[in-house]
């Protein structure tokens, strides 16, 4: 479905801020300037595969929602097939919020950003928790599991939406920020040489 993400984002109290705040019609939001679905293509896995963490939202048993950020080298979150995305659940802070509200409701959200490029990509889906002595462990993948992992969380995705980047700062990460500065002083170097032997 190519807008997925309106069947689960836009509920009728949705609608409703909508139309009390002047943007209603629900065309507006479905139009060519958005790309989205429910199935993954080959720029979305691209996207994902590139990114060094992602933000993902539960929600626990009493309501209240809980937004992590999960982090690790690029590759660490996988899109396995057009519908799933998988990372392995490596041991932190031990308190197993995430797990715990997976348990209770298996719905996650997942904002994943590219602050240099200002990209944003949202997913929907629900989760599954794999524990390694599971015959549901990917056995093809064992490069999945880093030393320290204690479960692996899989992902169906019911959909997704490319965001609009208009207010996202840009931001760089050490590495980005350490390939700018080299490839200007680089380039001062070479138009340093060039004004050198334009004056000889």
């Amino acid at each position: 479905m190519a807008y997925a993400f309106a069947e689960i984002a836009f509920t009728p109290a949705v609608r409703a801020a909508q139309d009390r705040n002047g943007s209603g019609s629900y065309a507006k939001f479905l139009t060519d300037e958005r790309s989205g679905g429910d199935t993954l293509g080959p720029e979305e896995a691209t996207f994902v595969h590139a990114r060094d963490g992602f933000y993902q939202a539960t929600v626990s048993e009493t309501g209240w929602p809980y937004v992590q950020f999960r982090g690790g080298t690029p590759g660490f979150l996988r899109v396995l097939d057009a519908k799933t995305l998988a990372y392995a659940d490596v041991r932190g802070n031990r308190q197993y919020l995430s797990l715990g509200n997976l348990s209770g409701n298996d719905r996650v959200s997942l904002i994943l950003m590219d602050y240099p490029n200002a990209r944003r990509l949202k997913i929907w889906g629900r989760a599954q928790t794999i524990e390694q002595a599971s015959p549901d462990w990917p056995a093809q993948l064992p490069d999945l599991a880093p030393p320290g992992t204690e479960r692996l969380m899989k992902i169906t995705v019911d959909a997704f939406d490319w965001n609009c980047p208009r207010h996202i700062p840009r931001r760089l990460t050490d590495a980005e920020a350490g390939g700018e500065i080299a490839a200007l002083q680089e380039e001062n170097q070479r138009l340093r040489a060039a004004l050198v032997a334009r004056q000889a």
